[in-house]
């Protein structure tokens, strides 16, 4: 076998899942995630151990281009050493990123996001989005003129080239670098919302209040951190319940629409799960390579 990727709603069990995997073949786990990337929340952002998990300062902004740069030397490096990489990921556009070879528009200059901020905060939202319906129509159709940062990052996009609206083609057209065996996890909805009610209470259980007010300055947007910061610990919860609830229904919707994908029923004993991705694996129930 070459790789294997596992994805799978939040609170499915996925980093348990692959760390039994990897007990039974040769093999090391790259994280896929956008939040495990950064270190200094490792209780709210439920890190756990393999490559790309804490690499980066909170207050880095981050990009996908760099990331897929990592994750490819990663998983080339962990095939070269004769083991399987086992992807894991929750994030639709990491998990993608680390498998194949996506055409990503070069990092924006700090000048040059600089200059479309001013414009916005300059002429106002309207005058904004009317450049950007000028340069690129369809992003324009895709973005609210009061959503700033979204504007913004439209218009530093079109002077790249690139465009923030998404292709009109299906999700997945590139095959992958290398043989994959793509997994997604199913878990019956009840018993995946008791798996994010006991997660939520096991990180006030383990002191993500604390954790996240010494965390300081962060760029990224990380999900429950505002909560945390702003709510007494019951109401933060309830919120994270809420917002992981709607994180859990959409990727959910995205792991159906990975081609070749081979769903794996993970309402069981995480042995059991670990089992049956391997059987998957080894009848080289795979996507083509390139």
């Amino acid at each position: 076998m070459s790789v294997i990727a596992i994805f799978g709603p939040t609170g499915s069990g996925k980093t348990a899942v692959a760390e039994a995997l990897a007990r039974r073949i040769p093999a090391e786990t790259v994280s896929a995630d956008s939040m495990q990337v950064y270190r200094g929340l490792p209780i709210l952002t439920n890190q756990g151990a393999g490559r790309l998990v804490g690499i980066w300062p909170l207050d880095r902004q981050r990009t996908v281009a760099e990331f897929q740069e990592l994750a490819h030397a990663a998983i080339d490096d962990i095939l070269e050493s004769g083991r399987t990489p086992i992807v894991v990921g929750g994030s639709g556009l990491y998990f993608r990123a680390a498998l194949v070879d996506l055409q990503l528009p070069p990092p924006v200059t700090e000048g040059e996001r600089a200059r479309w901020q001013r414009v916005y905060d300059r002429f106002g939202g309207e005058t904004a989005h009317g450049l950007l319906r000028e340069r690129d129509a369809r992003a324009a159709s895709q973005v609210h003129r009061n959503d700033r940062k979204r504007v913004v990052r439209a218009l530093e996009l079109w002077s790249t080239g690139f465009s923030l609206a998404r292709p009109t083609s299906r999700l997945w057209t590139e095959e992958t670098r290398h043989p994959t065996a793509v997994v997604g996890l199913d878990v019956p909805p009840k018993l995946l919302e008791a798996r994010i009610v006991s997660r939520t209470r096991a990180m006030f259980d383990r002191g993500v209040v604390h954790e996240v007010r010494e965390a300081g300055r962060i760029e990224p947007s990380i999900l429950g951190f505002e909560a945390v910061l702003a709510l007494s610990p019951p109401d933060a919860a309830q919120e994270i319940v809420r917002a992981t609830r709607r994180l859990a229904a959409y990727q959910r919707k995205w792991m159906r629409r990975i081609p070749g994908v081979v769903m794996v029923d993970a309402g069981r004993a995480v042995d059991e799960v670990a089992d049956a991705i391997f059987e998957v694996a080894r009848a080289g129930q795979q996507l083509p390579a390139r």
